[in-house]
């Protein structure tokens, strides 16, 4: 199970590569395993060329400890375990510096929904989350991240496969879903509508999207009735 799964966290993570979100070592994926208790991530500063399945690191969820590897993983470790264990419903999560997504963070302003490729992914505005404080960044800054996300999600009474990504204020994009495939998917996606979003709103900044538009184009492909792509 667990070779499967390195196999499958790996693939992702260059497929970071592949869709031009990443540069250098600038981002990570991890998933975790179907009974939920080990999590398989990227290796802290390990570039991507001729990155292998067994170059993965396996930790325990409960205690955060390395059970396989050669290398440290992720700095980002945390804040991957923080979502996991408060998200049952999460099975991969994806951490980027993409270009656009990070101007919504620095900025501290959610990536509003304008338009219908934001709708098919993501069930309204992906949210900014508030600057973490001098002390929870000094006590356990990696940990308070993903704290900080938990906490803006449970705020805003967000199902976290409706919305499937945050920005970190000042820091960047967070993305997750079904598998670590799926949180890549994600990720791309945010980085496109961030995009589009920043040049939307040069040209007009009181842009926006009516409700009924974003219930249409999320249920279509996401709701009870989903009639988007074909049938299994």
């Amino acid at each position: 199970m667990l070779e499967e799964l390195k196999e499958r966290v790996c693939a992702a993570n260059l497929e970071l590569v592949a869709r031009g979100v990443v540069i250098y070592t600038w981002g990570n994926v991890s998933g975790i395993s179907s009974d939920r208790k080990y999590m398989v991530i990227k290796p802290s500063g390990v570039a991507y060329d001729g990155m292998m399945p067994e170059d993965m690191v396996v930790l325990d969820v409960a205690t955060g400890e390395t059970v396989e590897g050669k290398w440290n993983p992720s700095s980002d470790t945390k804040t991957h375990l923080a979502l996991y264990r408060a998200f049952p419903t999460i099975g991969g999560i994806t951490h980027t510096h993409s270009v656009h997504a990070v101007a919504f963070a620095q900025a501290g302003r959610a990536i509003p929904a304008l338009g219908t490729t934001h709708a098919d992914y993501f069930y309204g505005d992906i949210p900014c989350t508030r600057e973490l404080t001098a002390a929870e960044v000094s006590e356990d800054y990696e940990l308070n991240t993903g704290n900080v996300i938990v906490e803006t999600l449970r705020q805003l009474a967000i199902d976290p496969l409706a919305v499937p990504g945050i920005v970190v204020k000042n820091h960047g994009p967070f993305t997750w879903g079904k598998d670590a495939a799926a949180s890549v998917y994600h990720a791309v996606v945010m980085e496109k509508v961030a995009e589009m979003d920043l040049k939307t709103l040069l040209l007009n900044p009181d842009a926006g999207l009516a409700q009924y538009v974003l219930d249409k184009h999320y249920m279509r492909k996401h709701g009870p009735n989903a009639y988007y792509g074909q049938k299994q």
